[in-house]
């Protein structure tokens, strides 16, 4: 089937829940993606903050050919050793102690608020405006965006959302049957929205002082993508929980709670479980995946380009009065714009680029940690061209 002939197929089998751009992508290596007419893109897209070390890595395609001969999937009744591999290994980058598997970063997050609510006998979570924690029922009740929820309803009870970086509204929102405080790192799909200075640092005090929990949701931001390997280490946090997905695994489907070992004590055999969490396969791979990101110093990489990135970035933003504000850590940048951005979009996929628009006006881009200077700078020329035409 040709390009036209699968975008028209598509209603009579798909379920229409994406927007979907007008292309139809069939491989991608490294930085690049192409589409089924042959044209190429530089992708800083990259599966939405997922394929941290770009499109099938070498790496990633000779963990998952070499587990998948010996042994793709069992029961989670059963011990593999891949589990304890990546345990240890996620126990030693990471601010936590023990690990519970699973799929997605939905269900970590689902996973994490049953741990909360295990542990402390109490129900309420409290979680930031604007967020974004899954899209289950009960994670699209703690995303603080009622767009994802309102047509849902009735929805569960014991949620309650306060302005991101108010202090004071944590304070206030925390009650006796408050089991925990629930937020980003950094809001990604509320538009790339940067904490306050010692915000993230001053909840987890309080959260300390009520004896709440504090849940860091760094499904986007973990692995290197914010320059560290968690955003937890820039902004000095230690948070009861932490929960993972996205770019664990390299682009394999890959969620996970991090838990301290007194708070994941509170789980014992029968209160939480996944058929597919952990297989063989999603856990080779992403100690492939770690392993790359440490051996290949791709977190310095991190850190440098982004900030180059972001300094390009600046420099249009002399130029041009639509753009707003430049913010990031990383290779995780927000573009806010004074109009909205989908049309940006567009010219950009026309002109060789995979960007992305969140929040209508912030334009979002998270490239692969592999991205180069040339690349970047390929890429700021080609915006600037799009940005004149405005």
């Amino acid at each position: 089937m040709n390009t036209k002939e699968i975008i028209n197929s598509y209603p009579n089998y798909i379920m229409n829940t994406y927007g979907r751009q007008s292309i139809v992508l069939s491989h991608g290596k490294g930085t690049r993606a192409f589409d089924l007419d042959g044209n190429e893109y530089l992708d800083l897209f990259a599966g939405i903050a997922v394929n941290n070390l770009g499109h099938s890595h070498p790496n990633i395609v000779n963990a998952i050919k070499d587990q998948a001969e010996k042994m793709i999937h069992c029961s989670n009744v059963y011990y593999t050793p891949q589990q304890l591999e990546l345990a240890e290994l996620l126990a030693k980058i990471s601010p936590n102690d023990e690990v519970f598997y699973q799929n997605s970063g939905a269900e970590a997050n689902e996973g994490a608020i049953k741990l909360a609510r295990k542990f402390t006998g109490k129900g309420e979570i409290i979680s930031a405006n604007n967020s974004f924690h899954g899209r289950t029922i009960a994670t699209i009740t703690a995303t603080g965006q009622p767009k994802y929820s309102k047509d849902y309803k009735p929805l569960p009870e014991g949620f309650i959302h306060v302005p991101f970086g108010d202090l004071k509204a944590i304070k206030d929102a925390i009650n006796d049957n408050t089991a925990a405080v629930l937020l980003e790192a950094i809001q990604g799909e509320g538009g790339v929205n940067i904490p306050p200075e010692n915000y993230l640092k001053e909840v987890e005090n309080i959260c300390k002082e009520k004896d709440v929990l504090f849940i860091l949701d760094e499904v986007q931001t973990g692995f290197g993508r914010c320059g560290k390997m968690f955003a937890s280490e820039i902004f000095n946090l230690n948070p009861d929980i932490t929960t993972v997905a996205k770019g664990i695994a390299g682009g394999f489907p890959m969620g996970a709670i991090l838990a301290n070992h007194e708070i994941a004590k509170a789980f014992i055999p029968g209160d939480h479980g996944s058929t597919f969490g952990g297989s063989p396969l999603a856990c080779a791979t992403a100690i492939a995946s770690i392993n790359t990101i440490l051996d290949e110093n791709l977190l310095e990489n991190s850190k440098n380009l982004g900030e180059y990135f972001k300094n390009k970035l600046l420099e249009l933003k002399e130029q041009y009065d639509v753009i707003v504000d430049v913010r990031g850590y990383g290779l995780m940048i927000g573009l806010e714009l004074s109009i909205e951005g989908a049309s940006i979009v567009d010219e950009a996929r026309k002109n060789g680029f995979l960007i992305n628009c969140t929040a209508d006006k912030v334009l979002r881009f998270v490239p692969p940690l592999i991205i180069t200077k040339i690349e970047i700078d390929r890429f700021i020329i080609g915006l600037n061209k799009i940005f004149s035409k405005f």
